[in-house]
C-alpha cells in the first residue's frame, strides 16, 4: 500500500472513532435527560377525584350455592299385573292428583268381580232364610223368648205347672180331711193320683220348653254361620273390586311427568315403573354451608336465590330442614329450602346462588363503583385510599351493588376517602391533588 493510501485510511478511521465518541456522548445526555424527565413526572402530583366511604344499614346474610330438586319424586307403579291398553299422558305433561296415567286390560278382573257378587247374593239369601226360620227380621238380635215355638212351649209348661200345683193343693187338703174322718181314704187317693199325674204332665211340658229353647239356639247358630259366610263373600267382592280399580294407574299427587318408559301392549307387573312424577311446587333447594356457618342454619330462616336462567329475578323461600350431621368429606352441612314455583320456572337440577338472611342487620361500607379496580385473572379487587397527600393501595373484597355504589366487605373503614378517577396513573404512595 502506498503512502497516500495509508494516510487516507488513517483519516477515515479517525473520523469514525470521532463519530462514535460524539454519538456516545449524545446518548448519555439523552439518557440523563429522560431520567430527569421521568423523575420529574413521578414527583408531580396526580390530580384525582375522591369520594367518602359511606356506612349503611344492610341485612346480614350467608352466601351459599346449591341446586334445585323436586319436592317429591315418585316412580309410579301398578298394583296389578296386566297388559297396558291406554297411556293418556306424555312426558312433560302436568297432571292433577288422581289423573289417569295408564290403564290395564280389566276384562278378567271384571268377570271375577261379577262371579263374586253372585256368590255374595247367595250368601245373603241363605242368611235371610235362616233368620226367617226364627222369625227374626234383618239385623235384629237373637232372643229365645221371642221365638214363636219357644213362646208356645213356655205357655204349655206354665199351664201344666199351674194345674199340677192346684192338684197338689187339693190332695193336701183331702189328706187333712181324712185325718178328721170328713173324707174317705178313696177320695184322698184319687186326689193324690190326679196331683201326681198333673205334675208329670208339667214336667213333660217343661222338657218340651227346654227342647224348644235348644232348637232355637241351634237355629241361631246357623244364622251366625250364614252371617260369617256373607261377610266372607263380601270381603272377596271387595278384593275383586280393588283388583278392577288397580287396573287404572293414577297420579298420587299433582306434578309433571318426567319419564314414561311403558307403551301400549306392554305387559307390566307390580315391579314395573309406569312413570316418574315430579312435584315441583313448592320446589326444594339444597345448599351446602361450610362448617363455620352451620350454626346459622335454622328452620324458618329467609332465603333468596338466583339462577342463571333468570339473572334479574330473586326467588324467596324459607329453610325447611337442616341435616343434623356434616358431610365428613366436604365438612359442609346440607340445608333444604322450600320455594314457591307456581309457574314452574325453576327446574330440578338448576344451579343456584343463595343468601341466608340472619335476624337483625349490620353496617355495610359502600363506595362508588369507579373507585374499585378489578382484573379478570384476580379474584380480589383494589382501591386507593387517601392518606394525607398520598394514595395508599388497599386490597378489598366486594359484595352486592346498589345503583352506582358497591359494598366492600373488608379493606376500607366507614368515613375513609377513596380515589375515583385517574386510577391507572396511581401507585402505592403516589402523591395526589384533589380536584
Amino acid at each position: 500500500m502506498g503512502f497516500r493510501n495509508r494516510h487516507f485510511f488513517h483519516a477515515v478511521m479517525l473520523a469514525v472513532a470521532l463519530a462514535l465518541v460524539i454519538f456516545a456522548a449524545g446518548c448519555k445526555r439523552a439518557t440523563s435527560g429522560s431520567a430527569a424527565v421521568s423523575e420529574a413526572a413521578e414527583l408531580k402530583p396526580v390530580e384525582v377525584a375522591t369520594a367518602l366511604a359511606e356506612g349503611r344499614d344492610v341485612p346480614l346474610f350467608v352466601q351459599a350455592t346449591g341446586s334445585f330438586a323436586a319436592d317429591e319424586v315418585s316412580d309410579v307403579a301398578s298394583q296389578a299385573a296386566g297388559q297396558i291398553i291406554a297411556t293418556p299422558v306424555d312426558v312433560g305433561s302436568f297432571v292433577k292428583q288422581g289423573t289417569v296415567i295408564a290403564r290395564l286390560d280389566d276384562r278378567d278382573a271384571k268377570l271375577r268381580l261379577q262371579q263374586l257378587l253372585a256368590s255374595a247374593r247367595q250368601a245373603e239369601a241363605a242368611l235371610r232364610q235362616a233368620e226367617a226360620k226364627l222369625g227374626l227380621g234383618s239385623g235384629k238380635g237373637f232372643e229365645a223368648s221371642t221365638i214363636p215355638e219357644v213362646a208356645a212351649a213356655r205357655q204349655n209348661f206354665e199351664a201344666a205347672d199351674a194345674q199340677a200345683r192346684l192338684a197338689e193343693t187339693n190332695a193336701r187338703r183331702y189328706q187333712n180331711l181324712v185325718a178328721t174322718g170328713d173324707v174317705s181314704q178313696i177320695v184322698y187317693d184319687q186326689a193324690r193320683t190326679q196331683a201326681d199325674t198333673a205334675r208329670a204332665q208339667a214336667n213333660a211340658a217343661k222338657q218340651q220348653y227346654e227342647v224348644a229353647i235348644n232348637v232355637a239356639r241351634q237355629n241361631n247358630q246357623g244364622i251366625a254361620t250364614a252371617q260369617a259366610a256373607l261377610e266372607a263373600a263380601r270381603a272377596q267382592v271387595a278384593i275383586a273390586r280393588k283388583a278392577v280399580n288397580d287396573t287404572v294407574i293414577t297420579a298420587p299427587f299433582a306434578g309433571y311427568i318426567s319419564e314414561r318408559p311403558v307403551a301400549l301392549g306392554e305387559y307390566v307387573t307390580p315391579q314395573s315403573k309406569i312413570a316418574t312424577l315430579l312435584k315441583t311446587n313448592p320446589i326444594k333447594l339444597k345448599v351446602q354451608l361450610p362448617e363455620g356457618d352451620a350454626a346459622r342454619a335454622r328452620r324458618g330462616v329467609t332465603v333468596s336465590a338466583t339462577v342463571a336462567a333468570f339473572p334479574n329475578t330473586e326467588f324467596s323461600g324459607q329453610v325447611s330442614d337442616v341435616n343434623p350431621a356434616l358431610d365428613p368429606a366436604s365438612r359442609t352441612v346440607t340445608v333444604e329450602v322450600n320455594l314457591k314455583n307456581d309457574n314452574n320456572r325453576l327446574k330440578p337440577g338448576m344451579f343456584a346462588s343463595a343468601k341466608l338472611y340472619e335476624q337483625g342487620g349490620g353496617r355495610g361500607i359502600f363506595v362508588p363503583k369507579a373507585a374499585v379496580m378489578t382484573e379478570a385473572n384476580i379474584s380480589t379487587a383494589r382501591v386507593y385510599v387517601v392518606e394525607g397527600e398520598v394514595a395508599r393501595l388497599r386490597v378489598v373484597q366486594t359484595g352486592e351493588t346498589e345503583g352506582d355504589s358497591i359494598r366492600l366487605v373488608h379493606g376500607v373503614k366507614e368515613g375513609e376517602v377513596v380515589v375515583t378517577s385517574n386510577l391507572e396513573q396511581l401507585y402505592d404512595g403516589a402523591k395526589i391533588i384533589k380536584k
